[in-house]
Formats: C-alpha cells, sequence, structure tokens
C-alpha cells in the first residue's frame, strides 16, 4: 500500500507562526479560522486530531507593543503568558459552535524527559480526542528556560506525533514544501541524506537558524518513528484534506522508514540524553547486531549520567548512532571503560538504533 492510500487515522496539525500575520504583517487569523473549520470535518469524519500552535509569544509582543523580540527571557515568558491566553481564545472562538471543546495543553521537556510524566502527558492527550476534544499543544515557554526548551515548535509537533502514535504530522507554514536548487517543492524524500539537508541551509551552517532546518529535523523524528510527515503550505484552501488525500501532491511528503515500538519511541526521541558515550568500531558493530554495549567497548564519556538516564551513543567519528538508557553511571562507566566489566553499560532491550 501507498503511504498516499493509507487511512489516516490520527493527525497532528502544526501551525507555524507566521500564518498568523497577513502580508502586510497585519494580525490575521484567517488560517486559524481555516484549519479549525477542516480540524472539525476531520472529527465528523470519526478521525482524530491534536494542534500544535506556534504563536504565543508573536502574539504577546503585538498586544505588549514590542517591535522586536526580546532578548531578556523574563520579557519572552511574559508575552508568552499573554499571548498564549489569547492563542487559545481564538481557537476558542473558531471552534464555538461546533460541538468540539478547544483544550489547552502546555508542555516542557521535562514532561517527557520523565517517563512517568511522558505516559501522563499521553494519556491525557488521547483521552481528550476519545471525548471528541481538540488538544491546542504549544510549549510552555512562560516558564521553559534555555535548559529544557524543546527549542522549536516543529520539534515539539515531532515529539507529539510520536507521543500519541499519530499516523500523519501536516507542518503548515507559508511555503509549498521543501524547494531543489532551482525552486521547485520536492514531492517525496525517503531518507535525510546531506543533500537534503545542505537544501534547507544553501549557505554557512552559522547563518542558519530554524526555518526549514527544524522542519527536516522534525520530519526526520517522524520517518523513524514510523510516522509520515507533509510539510505543505497553511495558506492554500482546504490543505489539510488535500494533504490526507494525496500527501505527495500538496507540499513534500517524507516517507516514514521504520516502525519504533512506543518504549522505543520514547529512548530515542522523548527525552534529551544526559550524556554521550563514545564506542569503538567493535562495540558499534555488536550494537548495530543487536547486542549489548560492554563497557570494553566504550573509549570514553561526556556529562553527568546515573543508571536509568538516556544517553547518545557515538561512534570514533563523533557521528550519534544510537540511544539507550544506562545500567552504570557515568563516574563507575569512566573507571572501567576499554576493560571487562561484569554488568553491561547499556542492556541490548535498552538500546534504539537510529
Amino acid at each position: 500500500m501507498k503511504q498516499s492510500e493509507r487511512n489516516y487515522k490520527r493527525i497532528v496539525i502544526k501551525i507555524g507562526s507566521s500564518l498568523f500575520y497577513s502580508g502586510a504583517r497585519e494580525l490575521d487569523f484567517g488560517v486559524l479560522n481555516a484549519v479549525a473549520e477542516q480540524s472539525s470535518q476531520l472529527l465528523k469524519d470519526k478521525k482524530e486530531a491534536a494542534i500544535v500552535s506556534s504563536g504565543a509569544i508573536a502574539l504577546g509582543m503585538h498586544l505588549l507593543g514590542f517591535k522586536e523580540r526580546p532578548r531578556e527571557l523574563c520579557e519572552l515568558q511574559a508575552a508568552a503568558a499573554i499571548g498564549q491566553n489569547e492563542v487559545v481564545n481564538q481557537y476558542r472562538n473558531a471552534f464555538r459552535g461546533k460541538g468540539i471543546h478547544a483544550a489547552q495543553v502546555l508542555l516542557t521537556r521535562e514532561d517527557l524527559n520523565n517517563r512517568k510524566r511522558y505516559l501522563n502527558a499521553k494519556n491525557t492527550l488521547l483521552t481528550l480526542m476519545r471525548l471528541h476534544s481538540l488538544p491546542i499543544i504549544n510549549e510552555n515557554d512562560t516558564v521553559s528556560t534555555d535548559e529544557i526548551k524543546f527549542g522549536d515548535n516543529d520539534m515539539l509537533s515531532a515529539l507529539v506525533a510520536a507521543l500519541i502514535n499519530a499516523d500523519l504530522l501536516i507542518i503548515l507554514s507559508d511555503i509549498d514544501g521543501l524547494l531543489d536548487n532551482d525552486k521547485k517543492v520536492i514531492p517525496v524524500v525517503g531518507e535525510i541524506t546531506p543533500k537534503i539537508r545542505s537544501l534547507a541551509c544553501p549557505t554557512d551552517k552559522k547563518t542558519c537558524v530554524g526555518g526549514m532546518v527544524t522542519k527536516i529535523e522534525a520530519a526526520k523524528i517522524c520517518m523513524d518513528s514510523g510516522i509520515p510527515c507533509v510539510i505543505a503550505n497553511g495558506r492554500r484552501k482546504d490543505i489539510i484534506s488535500s494533504v490526507i488525500k494525496e500527501p505527495e501532491k500538496h507540499g513534500t511528503l517524507f516517507l516514514s522508514c521504520k516502525k519504533l515500538a512506543a518504549r522505543e519511541r520514547w529512548i530515542a526521541f522523548g527525552t534529551k540524553p544526559k550524556g554521550r558515550i563514545f564506542v569503538d568500531d567493535g562495540a558499534k558493530k555488536a550494537l548495530l547486531d543487536k547486542k549489548s554495549l560492554l563497557s570494553v567497548g566504550v573509549t570514553g564519556i561526556e556529562g553527568n549520567f546515573e543508571p536509568g538516564d538516556i544517553v547518545s551513543v557515538t561512534d570514533i567519528n563523533g557521528n550519534e548512532f544510537a540511544r539507550g538508557k544506562v545500567s552504570i553511571s557515568a563516574k563507575h562507566l569512566d573507571n572501567v571503560k576499554g576493560a571487562r566489566h561484569d554488568r553491561e553499560a547499556v542492556h541490548r532491550n535498552n538500546i534504539v538504533i537510529l
């Protein structure tokens, strides 16, 4: 079955901040209202939907009269506190009369790092959808700090899609999709290659912030989680229903390449690694052969992790190729690295190859 023919039952829709403004940079909730209308139809069609919405800080800045994005964290958080209320009110008004409750859900990275809180968030979102409600999800910018921020709502949307085991993630922005060197939309991407990444960042990497870079990273998480992802233009008429019917014709479709189990998705993407373990080629080959990581294959460590923490596993070239839940602390592993030890550093059941 082609992915374009799948029955997408559970759908996550991400709306970028740029869609809250008109071409004249004036506030415009037309796209939000259109998304609400299309989302309502999804629920009428017995599907489930969740919306990851940007815009809180931008709207707060507008209401406060800020001309530029504040540099102070406290001012950003204040803008988010005011803007978030405005965002939710706009969604509430858009869904009024449609028999659908718009539910506000604010998440921080710590909510997903902690396994118990991760499962609680998952159960809340699934329950809301079961009750014919539509979760409006955003990062809790009023309390998030640089250490716990997701970094971008593109990333948050991918993590939410993996959290609830969605069938499709639609990232809506003011662009038609991923463009090739001739500025034409690439309809289908089957693998995130260096060439694909270069299209998101055609110049010096230091100049690249957000935009398509984070969208490709989000798509990579979805692909590795077994969830197709589409980047599309949110200003196009009936874009959501069009994408669901023919995803490769209305943006760029990133094909899912494997299906991780729920616990594997949490290890791989749900939690931020507490450190890194560097391994030699022999250990890398053993891990790729689905064996445990032993201390004899460890060449170095970075970070201060404890048993049960999630860590990144890196080869001798500095490339991360796996993540896992460690069995021993960083201090203990540093003492026994390169030598035989009676306990594996990471058991094979707690390793996910990326």
